[in-house]
């Protein structure tokens, strides 16, 4: 066993309201340079809906992520021996059209327009053109179900359910789905990469680019399914989300976690077994791989697991974090938590909490257990989402998330603690409250538990000078 801790996050979608705001700090502090202006590290995308770019989950179209072909695991776009005939012609490469156009609009016409009888307007120009141009889609073309009657038909999360009756007025849903690197415990991206600039950091597991290395091939993008890789077509290099490993290695949570006006991010650090990544990853059915994913979950209250982490030189403050982290009670210990698109077998570190959305009609008190098929996003496409199709982990997850506000709903209104949901969905007292903190009064630092990266200390003279009081600069 190879105990490895791999920083995470969990996504609340029952708190999110779309505001974006998560996305415009980290546009503004890591993406703000010439070629990067389609880049969008973190976006938010309205269910249901094709997503940014167009697509992105239909791997028959994109061909990223894994398959098992004859019981053995391979990139789905083909391995080395494809790649090197086609190294310079992507096929499954998406289009910026698939992405958009980025474009400014012509501001200074507004003043240097000649005096006439109706206000001045501007057209949008393109940034990497120069030239005007018609607006045909963006980052957030489809924000609050815009123009669904015609995109959301191609979602794929439709799957097994008549989509035309879920886009009828009356039975349409919504809600908002964030979405960033998944920072995989198996990347594509990594596996898919010719020049070996992909890397996935030994200490965190954030996966990175080394700008140095990388060749722009292009096949990490095309490789990625969830198509959070980018090519930066000034620098000729591809870029990605850096989970703000700088802030992280200060302890602190990362730009959009920070600034979440909802309050749905929570960040900490997963213990898990390297040595069974490849047995995980090569579930012999897309069901098997959700539940195979948890297992190589570790539990850091375990004292074997703690001992031995700590005899392969784990850091104790990393231990620590581990035994506090947020995630690991969300995903594995509460199973509130799922990963996205768990079939294209990366093994993705960013987990969501289902929402709990508002039934279709009224249900009597003891219909209580049927409420989870009153709701009106269907079940099966939340498992579409995020279980590869399995309901029953989506059901367990919405029953408990219900039965925990049936429970303090008794507390807080009725006076009386109603337990008797508890124990249906596996909860007790102490573990109803205690899931009850986190999500909905938990503090700063209960949300993000982040260790800080200890320097080694035979290597202290390096920082000779650069820390401590400068009285130079006094």
């Amino acid at each position: 066993m190879k105990i490895k801790a791999q920083t995470a996050m969990v996504l609340n979608l029952d708190k999110c309201i779309g505001c974006h705001t998560c996305s415009i700090p980290c546009k503004n502090v890591w993406t703000t340079r010439k070629g990067a202006e389609y880049m969008w590290f973190n976006n938010v995308e309205c269910k249901p809906g094709i997503g940014y770019p167009k697509k992105w989950e239909n791997q028959d179209v994109h061909r990223g992520g894994w398959q098992l072909k004859n019981g053995r695991l391979e990139l789905k776009a083909g391995g080395r021996l494809h790649k090197g005939i086609n190294i310079f012609h992507n096929p499954d490469l998406p289009t910026i059209d698939e992405y958009y156009e980025p474009w400014n609009y012509d501001y200074e016409s507004l003043i240097t327009s000649p005096e006439r009888k109706h206000q001045p307007s501007i057209r949008p120009r393109s940034q990497l053109t120069g030239k005007h141009m018609d607006l045909s889609w963006g980052p957030n073309w489809e924000d609050d179900l815009a123009g669904a009657s015609e995109t959301a038909v191609g979602d794929i999360n439709f799957r097994d359910l008549d989509h035309a009756l879920y886009l009828q007025f009356r039975n349409v849903f919504m809600f908002y789905l964030p979405r960033l690197c998944e920072h995989c415990l198996n990347p594509a991206c990594v596996a898919s990469c010719p020049s070996g600039a992909m890397y996935k950091r030994e200490e965190d597991g954030i996966v990175l680019v080394d700008q140095e290395r990388c060749r722009g091939w292009r096949y990490c993008v095309s490789g990625c399914p969830y198509k959070k890789v980018y090519f930066n077509w000034k620098t000729g290099r591809a870029e990605k989300c850096i989970f703000c490993y700088p802030r992280v290695e200060a302890g602190m949570t990362t730009l959009c976690a920070h600034t979440c006006v909802g309050r749905i991010r929570y960040v900490g650090l997963f213990l898990y077994d390297a040595d069974r990544i490849a047995e995980v990853a090569s579930a012999k059915e897309d069901t098997d791989v959700y539940p195979a994913h948890l297992d190589i979950l570790l539990d850091p209250e375990d004292p074997e697991v703690t001992d031995r982490a700590a005899a392969q030189g784990m850091a104790p403050n990393v231990i620590d974090a581990a035994l506090r982290s947020p995630v690991y009670k969300l995903a594995k210990a509460w199973k509130l938590a799922l990963p996205l698109h768990p079939e294209f077998r990366t093994l993705p570190m960013v987990w969501y909490i289902p929402p709990l959305s508002p039934i279709r009609d009224y249900a009597e008190p003891g219909q209580e257990s049927d409420l989870i098929d009153r709701l009106r996003i269907p079940v099966r496409f939340l498992a579409n989402l995020l279980t590869a199709g399995d309901e029953a982990p989506v059901r367990l997850a919405l029953h408990r998330l219900s039965a925990v506000r049936h429970y303090m709903r008794s507390v807080r209104v009725e006076g009386q603690a109603d337990e008797a949901l508890l124990q249906a969905v596996g909860l007790d007292r102490d573990t109803t409250e205690a899931v009850y903190r986190l999500l909905a009064l938990a503090r700063f630092d209960e949300r993000y538990v982040l260790p800080t990266t200890r320097p080694d200390a035979s290597q202290l003279h390096q920082f000779q000078g650069r820390c401590g009081f400068n009285p130079d600069a006094a």
